[in-house]
Parts: structure tokens; sequence; C-alpha cells
């Protein structure tokens, strides 16, 4: 009998500590999957962000190479295009060009070579995307 009761008394007790164990860790985890989630959604905000503001750059960049083209000069391009279709809604493009004569296919004339750059941007903030596109016509 004294046997059994002195091991009575060493088990008392030992269930709280191991339960507080098992709740810190639980709470560590699922304190980590948050955090992960929370990255993962941001990441994808981003990514989408970038995605529009490379179809904002190209779609600058077709609206560029269409009034240079159409004019026959690099003065004919104007500043900047803010879409307001739903996909580009709220993103902009920012249009440059730049014009070099050259004799490229080794004629007797030179040809005129516009380099067209477009630079996309749409989002704010943190979720601001940034993109540019680049496009040469003779």
């Amino acid at each position: 009998m004294f046997h059994e009761t002195s091991m009575a008394r060493l088990q008392q007790g030992a269930g709280l500590p191991i339960a507080l164990f098992i709740i810190t860790v639980l709470t560590l985890l699922v304190a980590g999957m948050a955090q992960l989630q929370q990255a993962g959604s941001e990441s994808v905000s981003l990514q989408i962000q970038s995605q529009r503001a490379f179809f904002a750059a190209e779609s600058g960049a077709q609206v560029a190479v269409a009034e240079v083209l159409a004019a026959g000069d690099c003065s004919a391009v104007t500043g900047s295009v803010t879409f307001s279709a739903n996909g580009l809604s709220g993103c902009e493009s920012a249009m440059f060009c730049n014009s070099v004569s050259a004799d490229i296919d080794g004629g007797p004339a030179e040809e005129t070579v516009f380099t067209v750059r477009s630079d996309g941007q749409c989002g704010s903030g943190s979720d601001l995307a940034n993109r540019s596109v680049e496009v040469r016509v003779r």
C-alpha cells in the first residue's frame, strides 16, 4: 500500500503542464499558418497588379506606335494615357518616343527608326506595380 500511495502522489498535476505545452504548440502552429496565408494573399495581389501594369504598358505602346506611324514623327505621341476599361481601371501608361535616322538595309536612303517606350503603372502604396515595354518601328 505504501508503494501505491507514493506513486499516486508522483503522478498528480502532470496533466496540466502537458496540456499547457500542447495548447502552446497548437497556438504557434495556427499563428504560423495565418502568417503564411497572409503572405500568400499579398503575393497573389501583387502578381495581379504586375500583370495589369504589363498590359497597361503594352496598351500604351500600341497607342504610341499608332500615333507615330500616323504622323511619321515622335511629336505626335501623347504623354500619357489613363485607362478606364474594367481590366485596367486605375492604371496609367506614360509614353516616350525617340527617333534615329540610320542606313538599315544598305540601301541608298536612310530610314527613320522610332523607339517607343511605355511605362505602365497600376495600384498604389505597397500594392504598386510598374512595368515597361519598348518597341522599335521603322
